[in-house]
């Protein structure tokens, strides 16, 4: 049988978890979710999509939505492989399929949901050696009364985060306490947030892929274990912090590192911290991890997303709009298409890909 893919992308908020609230994209993550359609099309792989005839600048064409009946609709329609281009987390609709055998793109829904809290998987990474920044988690109760353990500057942030979205360079305990407050009052982070020392020096973001067969260089690839794509350095930031992609394209704040930087003894260990990170959290897709340098020099791992923009400038319209992954895979030579492609080849099957 023909395989054949379909896209979901996220059509509400997830729900709570501890009392703390993952913020929804505006969108939903549609709009990569049809940059990937659009491109594996392109490639002539069979993609599933609502309508008969995709207009190419209309995301919701291209992408079901990852309610049940969403994601029914692309089954009854012959999808036989599910792109999670979505936030998961357990209970998600998606389980029930995945029970019945349908093929995934994606990560395990109830690992996301736990390594979705940066509380959770920072402390998983210190207890195995990783480095990370010094943290401290501050809810609505303790907001008067918690203990700092490192200096000012600090950075504050929602603990189930996404991008830059909510996080703030605090350079005093007075400024702190105006951010929390604001952000508890807001309520839209929940009722618990992340305040980690700031780490001033160069920013880089690594992509880690599964293990897998793969095409690089028009050969074929056995990976047995985690490995990364060439890290990204981010520059241009704002108040300390890389601007939100949705505010700035990463492609103007956003470059691979030099070839001389990427054969560097600290590269190249921090590039095997983070394939350990996500053999730690059994990536099953591509996971993006965010590293900074502190004031000695050495990168400290702040931020596991367990699900990467995979925007990509495979539309007409949408050539600037490369992701952080896209930039480093051109590095080894993919494309936006070769990247869904490879990733495609990844699909699995059964709740467990334990």
């Amino acid at each position: 049988m023909e395989e054949k893919v379909a896209v979901i992308y996220q059509a509400k908020a997830p729900p709570e978890r501890n009392g703390i609230l993952k913020p929804m994209k505006p969108g939903g993550y549609s709009d990569s979710g049809a940059d990937i359609a659009y491109s594996l099309q392109q490639q002539n792989i069979p993609v599933v999509t609502p309508v008969k005839d995709p207009r190419v600048e209309h995301d919701l064409d291209w992408v079901f939505p990852d309610s049940l009946e969403g994601i029914q609709t692309a089954v009854d329609n012959g999808a036989t492989i599910i792109w999670l281009n979505t936030v998961l987390y357990q209970s998600h609709p998606i389980e029930a399929f995945i029970r019945q055998g349908i093929s995934v793109v994606g990560q395990i829904p109830e690992n996301v949901d736990v390594y979705d809290d940066k509380w959770v998987t920072n402390n998983l990474l210190r207890k195995n050696h990783l480095p990370i920044p010094k943290s401290v988690m501050i809810t609505k109760e303790n907001a008067g009364n918690y203990q700092l353990h490192f200096p000012f500057p600090v950075v504050a942030k929602p603990i189930r985060g996404r991008g830059s979205q909510g996080v703030s360079l605090v350079n005093t305990a007075e400024e702190l306490t105006t951010i929390l407050q604001a952000m508890f009052r807001s309520q839209d982070y929940g009722q618990a947030l992340y305040v980690e020392e700031f780490l001033p020096r160069q920013e880089v973001t690594v992509t880690v892929m599964p293990p897998g067969s793969y095409i690089i260089h028009k050969e074929s690839v056995i990976q047995e274990d985690y490995w990364s794509l060439p890290p990204v350095r981010r520059f241009n930031h704002e108040n300390g912090i890389a601007p939100y992609n949705g505010t700035v394209a990463v492609i103007n704040n956003s470059e691979i590192l030099s070839d001389g930087e990427l054969q560097k003894g600290d590269i190249l260990q921090l590039c095997n911290q983070c394939e350990a990170a996500a053999r730690l959290v059994n990536a099953k897709a591509p996971v993006r991890i965010d590293c900074r340098a502190n004031t000695e020099g050495k990168y400290l791992l702040f931020d596991v997303n367990m699900k990467p923009n995979m925007t990509g400038a495979s539309r007409p319209h949408r050539t600037d709009q490369d992701s952080l992954t896209a930039l480093a895979a051109r590095k080894i030579g993919w494309s936006f298409p070769d990247l869904t492609f490879n990733m495609l080849k990844q699909h699995w099957k059964n709740s467990a890909g334990r």
